[in-house]
């Protein structure tokens, strides 16, 4: 049977197994709220099948393959960091955004500084994972060009098309039920390809053997500055975006929501470890091959035929799955932090519903603007930018609001929200090939909400109505 009709076969099953999880998720939803958090009933399989689901992408699978083919062991960093992210969830910061009962992180923020750090907070958060859909996206284009050997525009409709069937009846539910199963197959799919290329280098010796030390086996073999300020990304990414929030929101309780996150701190960063063999692999053995296609170029010529096919159809649920739980995190922001507060207050539920899903469709529409013109590029590079102007805009003010609420201001926590992003965005245009943008964005912003804090704090003062429930909230 020739390796594309595999290919298809292997994929029909997983897909249909991925639009039958869809079809039960959207029973469940009969509201807005139900659609966003899943009525906070999710268990932590639930919760777990969601964070991962929505990390473990084509950024995680092809894009570690990618950076691992060029670099090394440094490709690692994205799963990684990301497992020392969701430890994080499970301490006493994901517990304060529990307990907090909001759906979204404008919201929590809004708390201690009101309603005006909403829509920055939307805006700028939904940028940063906006550049996380984009990496997803360019992800898919090199599967399709590796096995269909389509346009990248061709490869991003067919995307597009996936995603909005994969999410838009089913909301969280949608993409925990379906993250679960995407999770089980993307394991089995990268341990056999790890294991594959493990033996056919010949164990650790012959891994050894065919590359030196450094780089290729360093986590720092960019560079220090370089690979630091990719972990630390991943990790203020993960804090910071509405997505992981959102998973941890919808646990029916907190130690729903720890175990959740505790499962994917412990099996996320394995991904990586087959992601990372292959790209080492294909580097000795075929150095010719397009970077970004390492990954689907391996299930195809070095994986028995239906095996193959199965590990190709797993990484185009694996890269939908992910670009479906980031739209749905950006359209969720914008219609409970932009549309509902700020366009139509008096919106009914079933009203609001309908915007997130339309806003879900320009969302998915809006990535074909940028395929053509980035197609090619080093997809973690996206990821990584991504996940820093996420930290830069949110990480000091959800900090201090969650930890000092009485030693901030409404004025100070806009502001920081405003500098950070802005000046990571800045530092990344002005300066490019410098330090990372990621370190001038978090001074921007701590130094603002510190300097801002300071002069429009009046100690004699009441603090508002906003703050004492915020203080309140914080000491109990």
């Amino acid at each position: 049977m020739p390796i594309q009709s595999s290919y298809f076969i292997g994929g029909g099953i997983i897909l249909l197994s991925i639009a039958s999880a869809g079809i039960y998720a959207s029973r469940k939803v009969k509201s807005a709220h139900d659609f966003s958090t899943g009525g906070r009933q999710a268990n932590s399989l639930l919760v777990a099948g969601t964070l991962m689901g929505t990390m473990v992408g084509g950024a995680a699978t092809i894009g570690t393959a990618q950076v691992a083919f060029r670099f090394g062991l440094s490709g690692w960093w994205f799963c990684l960091g990301a497992g020392i992210g969701f430890l994080l969830l499970a301490s006493g910061l994901g517990r304060r955004l529990y307990d907090s009962a909001m759906e979204t992180i404008p919201q929590v923020l809004a708390r201690t500084y009101g309603q005006q750090i909403s829509p920055i907070i939307a805006i700028f958060t939904s940028f940063g994972i906006y550049f996380s859909f984009i990496a997803n996206t360019l992800a898919f284009v090199a599967l399709c060009r590796s096995i269909l050997h389509t346009s990248p525009m061709q490869a991003a409709v067919l995307e597009t098309i996936l995603v909005l069937f994969y999410v838009m009846f089913g909301g969280v539910w949608g993409t925990g039920l379906a993250g679960m199963l995407k999770v089980v197959f993307v394991y089995a799919a990268l341990f056999c390809c790890g294991a594959v290329a493990y033996i056919r280098f010949g164990g650790f010796a012959g891994i050894g053997a065919s590359f030196p030390a450094h780089p290729w086996f360093s986590l720092f073999g960019r560079g220090y500055g370089v690979d630091f300020a990719a972990a630390f990304s991943m990790l203020l990414g993960v804090l910071s975006t509405q997505t992981y929030f959102q998973a941890v929101a919808s646990a029916k309780s907190f130690r729903s929501a720890r175990l959740g996150s505790l499962i994917s701190a412990l099996i996320t960063p394995l991904v990586g470890i087959g992601a990372v063999l292959v790209g080492l692999y294909m580097r000795s053995a075929l150095p010719a091959t397009p970077s970004g296609e390492a990954l689907p170029a391996f299930a195809l010529r070095f994986l028995p035929p239906m095996l193959g096919g199965a590990v190709l159809a797993t990484l185009m649920v694996a890269i939908v799955g992910c670009s479906a739980g980031l739209a749905l995190g950006i359209s969720t922001m914008f219609t409970l932090d932009i549309y509902k507060p700020h366009l139509r207050p008096r919106a009914s539920q079933p009203e609001v519903l309908i915007v997130q899903r339309v806003s879900l469709l320009l969302v998915c529409l809006g990535a074909l603007l940028f395929v053509n013109g980035s197609a090619g590029s080093l997809i973690l590079e996206w990821s990584f930018l991504s996940m820093g102007l996420r930290g830069c805009t949110v990480l000091f003010p959800l900090l201090a609001a969650m930890f000092l609420p009485r030693y901030v201001t409404p004025k100070a926590g806009c502001a920081a929200a405003l500098a950070g992003p802005l000046a990571a965005l800045f530092w990344h245009i002005i300066c490019p090939g410098s330090i990372d943008p990621l370190y001038p964005g978090l001074f921007a912003s701590f130094i603002t909400l510190l300097i801002v804090s300071i002069f429009t704090r009046r100690r004699n003062t009441p603090l508002s109505a906003a703050h004492e429930v915020a203080c309140a909230a914080t000491r109990t």
